[in-house]
């Protein structure tokens, strides 16, 4: 396994892979067949290389949906959702003729009667194994999962919706499988509001799922609550993180650069196309994701140095070219520097953007979002705040994002104020934009002698911050209220207790500061595990590794349907006045 990937929850899942499906099939020592899903071959992808599976005696891998030529004199392994799509496509794998030896079927959850029953009809003479092994999640970093369905989003929020209820039970299916590969059971709690009574539902669905899943467990023993607490909140519990510009280097670089399905395009020095995996086998990208962009940019050169140095290179103003001409002296150390010249090249990229005209919107958002400037002073009249960016040749994202971070310091603006807004940014036929974060239960329009109370926010006027990033999301202030046992029970009411897993005992001394523990150590504290319905985002995600980082004895874990950015959740915003809907399936 690639250094990145061996902790955290992906070498969890890795291990419970190989526990699983690579065990059983190592009982008969012949190299087999592995034939995925859309959905497995996400997850296998997330968590292990070609080169992880050869090693267990897996040669081939093929797509379920594909047709494929038979090789009756081996053994295949399915690795599939249990759904009537992936079943019918095996069913007629073995009929009329087999196309393998025999089959060995591992579904990623429970699998319907109905459609056990109707492999069992058509296959049973060739089924060796059929077991389900309740990983129906992505890793998507070692702290950080999703369950790869962003079309929840609409399903649950849009108004035409006919899906929203098998929508939620297929996310609570998918969280009772994370808690099972975590072996956790964990106390549920869910964030009380009556404008988002989605977090209640899903508490509710998960922790009945839960009990019905630990009661029929293999073990045949009833497993009691473990010390480990599963908050669920909605997006529109902090609605200005995912539209704030942040600075820190992945979530930056996710926000203004073109980065699909983590991979980033650029043009190297010479002019040819160049791809790279943003992951966790990036050992620089894990050093640097979480790093302001200032200092990102300062660690990156000094890096190449150090490995210049090492290497005797003369030493100078480091530049791209300077480093493609480094690369091919060395060829040991291709591989490091290549990563470095990617991180140079994206860091150059995002500070484009910066200086171009990030900069000048941070200040406007910041005060925007905290309700006072850099010298603490309050902000009296947001409007004065807003204007400037609206009176400057932004893009029309940029202009709602800052507009939508004004009615959300306000708890929401009047129809004619709205109306001058809209005239403003020229969207007056786009309203969507704004309009709909209503269905997320967000204020948007208020009248005069409407009041609401703002949440209060845990005092960090002491930390050290840079000016343009003084804003912290709300999730980091329920993080440490969790671990401090702080969070108020009428709004954080348990669906379910759990023992007392951290009384109280979040500080850390000035003694344990410095000392590092491993994630491993830390497996003897407790697990805090969050769920974000509607998506999560990459400030929202680094904040789990901060806290943890903190805490020592407490692992923080968060996880959504998927993770967003301020341009996709705006057009989901938008979206969610299209209808009626498709009605709901998984691939």
């Amino acid at each position: 396994m690639a250094a990145g990937s061996d902790h955290g929850l992906k070498r969890i899942v890795w291990k419970r892979i190989k526990d699983t499906i690579i065990a059983d099939c190592k009982k008969s020592e012949v190299w087999k067949i592995l034939i995925l899903d859309p959905f497995t071959a996400k997850l296998l992808t997330s968590c292990c290389k070609m080169s992880d599976l050869i090693e267990e005696r897996i040669t081939i891998v093929e797509d379920l949906y594909k047709s494929r030529e038979p090789v009756p004199e081996m053994k295949a392994i399915y690795f599939m959702t249990p759904t009537s799509k992936c079943v019918d496509a095996f069913i007629a794998d073995f009929k009329p003729k087999p196309k393998y030896k025999s089959a060995y079927v591992y579904f990623t959850d429970y699998c319907p009667d109905d459609l056990f029953n109707n492999m069992k009809l058509y296959c049973a003479r060739y089924i060796r194994v059929c077991k389900e092994i309740n990983i129906s999640f992505l890793p998507q970093e070692a702290q950080v999962f999703t369950c790869d369905n962003p079309g929840a989003f609409r399903r649950i929020y849009s108004p035409h919706s006919q899906d929203k209820r098998r929508t939620l039970e297929t996310l609570a299916d998918q969280l009772v499988t994370l808690c099972a590969t975590l072996n956790e059971n964990p106390g549920v709690r869910y964030k009380n509001d009556s404008n988002m009574p989605n977090a209640q539902t899903l508490a509710e669905l998960v922790d009945n799922k839960l009990a019905r899943h630990y009661e029929l467990d293999d073990t045949g023993k009833k497993k009691e609550k473990t010390p480990a607490q599963l908050l669920i909140v909605e997006r529109g519990f902090d609605p200005v993180s995912p539209i704030l510009h942040e600075l820190t280097y992945q979530a930056m670089a996710y926000d203004l650069i073109d980065i699909q399905n983590d991979t980033y395009r650029y043009r190297s020095k010479d002019g040819s196309e160049k791809e790279a995996l943003l992951n966790e086998d990036d050992m620089l990208w894990v050093k640097l994701r979480h790093r302001h962009i200032a200092e990102a940019i300062e660690q990156i050169p000094k890096m190449v140095k150090e490995i210049s140095a090492s290497k005797k290179q003369p030493d100078g103003k480091i530049t791209i070219s300077n480093l493609a001409q480094m690369m091919k002296k060395m060829p040991s150390f291709r591989k490091q520097l290549n990563e470095k010249t990617i991180h140079l090249q994206l860091a150059e990229d995002c500070m484009k953007h910066f200086s171009n005209n990030v900069e000048k919107l941070c200040k406007a958002e910041q005060d925007l979002a905290v309700g006072s400037d850099v010298d603490g002073a309050k902000v009296k009249d947001p409007m004065r705040t807003l204007l400037p960016v609206l009176l400057n040749p932004y893009s029309k994202h940029d202009k709602i994002r800052a507009v939508l971070l004004y009615i959300f310091s306000l708890n929401g603006t009047t129809d004619e104020n709205l109306n001058k807004f809209l005239q403003h940014v020229k969207i007056e036929d786009e309203r969507e934009f704004i309009l709909n974060w209503k269905e997320l239960g967000v204020s948007i329009i208020s009248s005069p002698s409407f009041f609401s109370r703002k949440p209060s926010r845990r005092d960090r006027s002491q930390e050290e911050t840079y000016n343009l990033s003084r804003w912290t999301p709300v999730i980091k202030d329920v993080m440490e209220d969790a671990v401090e046992n702080k969070l108020d029970t009428r709004e954080w009411p348990h669906q379910s207790e759990c023992p007392a897993a951290w009384n109280g005992s979040g500080a850390v001394s000035a003694r344990q500061r410095n000392k590092t523990i491993s994630q491993d150590d830390r497996r003897t504290g407790s697990r805090l595990i969050i769920f974000v319905i509607g998506g999560i985002t990459y400030s929202e995600m680094r904040c789990a590794y901060e806290v943890t980082q903190a805490v020592k004895s407490c692992e923080v874990i968060v996880g959504s349907s998927h993770i967003l950015t301020p341009t996709s959740l705006l057009e989901d915003i938008k979206a969610l006045s299209k209808g009626p809907m498709e009605t709901f399936t998984i691939e």
